[in-house]
Parts: structure tokens; C-alpha cells; sequence
């Protein structure tokens, strides 16, 4: 099951159980017919989805 949130009608996906078919960190973006799909290259970001796909809460991040 995804966490799911949207902002300015873009709709973001994070699977974070989904290891076979999501175990490369990224998220999915939609936005009308437009479909995305972005990588999480930077650390911290990728320690968090490291601890959320063992089942473990993850830190918070500070926005940007």
C-alpha cells in the first residue's frame, strides 16, 4: 500500500513494502495524463526509505 499525498493536483506515490517491484528509491508523480517516476539519490532521503522498508519509522526531514 502506497502513501500517497498531493499538492497543487500533482499526486505523489511512495511504496515502501513493495521491495520486488519498488527497490530502488523513488516516488511516483502524476499530474493530469503526465506520469513520472523520480529517483532518491540524496542520503538522507535514502537512510529514511532504507528504515521505512524494514518497518521502521523514519526520520523527519526538515521541507526545503
Amino acid at each position: 500500500m502506497p502513501i500517497i499525498s498531493m499538492f497543487y493536483g500533482i499526486i505523489i506515490r511512495l511504496y515502501l513494502i513493495d521491495n520486488k517491484h519498488h527497490n530502488i528509491p523513488h516516488i511516483h508523480a502524476r499530474y493530469a495524463e503526465f506520469e513520472a517516476s523520480i529517483s532518491i539519490e540524496d542520503g538522507e532521503l535514502t537512510a529514511d526509505w532504507e528504515l521505512a522498508a524494514n518497518g521502521e519509522t523514519p526520520y523527519k526531514i526538515s521541507p526545503l
